[in-house]
């Protein structure tokens, strides 16, 4: 059967290349195109558009790119038209996939199987809307996600969280006596986005603040899609390392992190490393103030949201700047108990993610699903 997935950032392509290759083996003739990046052309099939073409943020960074974004989703919509595959396979990045899946379903007449939810919990809560007359099935990763959505008359299926999976499959391979980084300092980990803005915005609260403790060697989780030359302005005058295609392998050896939003903090807490989530993007006290009201969670991170409680501490908006980073910075290397508390909150989180398997559970829904309907 022929497949059609469309990725937008990084996690996405991570994601998407493992249900892929679960597909894969239920289904052995299958074909995939796509929208998205390295490690999904690695899993095979072909690449239409890499998701650095893609990856556009924020007000200013859409209205400035409109042009090419719009060129893209036309781009999409006639290679699907093209392609024609028994189904169509969105992986998170709504702002797009949303208007693709309304294409899809309202002049194609083909299924479109949702995997890794809009977050229309935090956000755009309007989109259940959209969702509900253009997306025949979701497959959650998130386990709060079944209760939301049934509160909006919409049945979704928890497959478990990917995450879970990336992240044993490497501890089972990856002994950490064998992987750590050679260094002769505890390693604090910047994790500071995977798109540019993101980085812009982040990366330099992040060096300010952790060169503030020379007694950890500093290392930048570089983002995949990302030139080197883009971390080149903020790193001048740093002790700071960039590795590339490494967070992995950086998280496993790091005693703690600071971390940007998303799946990053989720990793982050798999590794069990002590974190402390920032988030800084344009705009002053009242911008965030707004956007505090508009958000419909009482968090950001993925772990305090699972947790449902604050498991690490978020420092958002105004609030995430250098005082306040140093303050929680001292903390996570002075206090135990309050490491400890981040461990036990750790704890109760893997608990509540259930057992791997994510990918292969979606990609039995949707082989089976298709199945029935041949």
């Amino acid at each position: 059967m022929k497949y059609y997935l469309i990725a937008g950032e990084a996690s996405g392509d991570l994601h998407a290349s493992h249900l892929m290759a679960a597909i894969k083996e239920l289904d052995p003739q299958a074909e995939f195109r796509f929208f998205g990046g390295d490690e999904m052309q690695k899993a095979g099939g072909t690449l239409v558009k890499h998701y650095r073409e893609l990856a556009y943020m924020g007000f200013v960074d859409v209205a400035l790119h409109l042009r090419t974004i719009l060129r893209n989703m036309s781009q999409c919509k006639e290679d699907i038209r093209r392609f024609r595959p028994d189904i169509v396979i969105p992986v998170d990045y709504p702002g797009f996939n949303l208007k693709i899946a309304r294409f899809v379903h309202d002049e194609l007449r083909i299924p479109v199987y949702y995997y890794i939810s809009p977050k229309i919990w935090a956000w755009k809560e309007g989109r259940i809307k959209a969702i509900r007359k253009y997306v025949d099935k979701i497959l959650s990763i998130l386990p709060f996600e079944v209760a939301y959505f049934k509160k909006h008359d919409y049945k979704v299926d928890y497959v478990g969280n990917p995450s879970l999976d990336e992240i044993t499959t490497y501890l089972n391979t990856h002994t950490k006596e064998s992987d750590l980084i050679a260094t002769d300092k505890p390693i604090l980990a910047l994790l500071c986005g995977s798109r540019k803005q993101e980085i812009r915005d982040n990366l330099p609260l992040m060096l300010a603040a952790a060169s503030a403790f020379p007694q950890y060697r500093l290392i930048i989780a570089g983002a995949p899609g990302v030139d080197i030359n883009m971390y080149a302005e903020f790193i001048k005058g740093y002790d700071v390392q960039i590795l590339f295609g490494e967070t992995y392998r950086i998280l496993q050896s790091a005693k703690a992190a600071l971390v940007t939003s998303g799946t990053a903090t989720l990793e982050t807490a798999l590794f069990g490393v002590p974190q402390i989530v920032c988030y800084r993007t344009g705009g002053g006290k009242l911008f965030y103030k707004i956007m505090e009201k508009m958000l419909k969670v009482p968090y950001v991170s993925l772990v305090n949201l699972i947790a449902n409680k604050p498991v690490v501490t978020e420092l958002l908006g105004y609030k995430a700047n250098e005082e306040n980073l140093k303050s929680e910075l001292n903390k996570l290397t002075n206090d135990p108990a309050y490491k400890k508390a981040i461990a036990n909150g750790y704890s109760e989180m893997r608990t509540l993610l259930g057992e791997p398997g994510a990918p292969y559970h979606a990609a039995q829904i949707i082989v089976s699903d298709l199945m029935k309907k041949r």
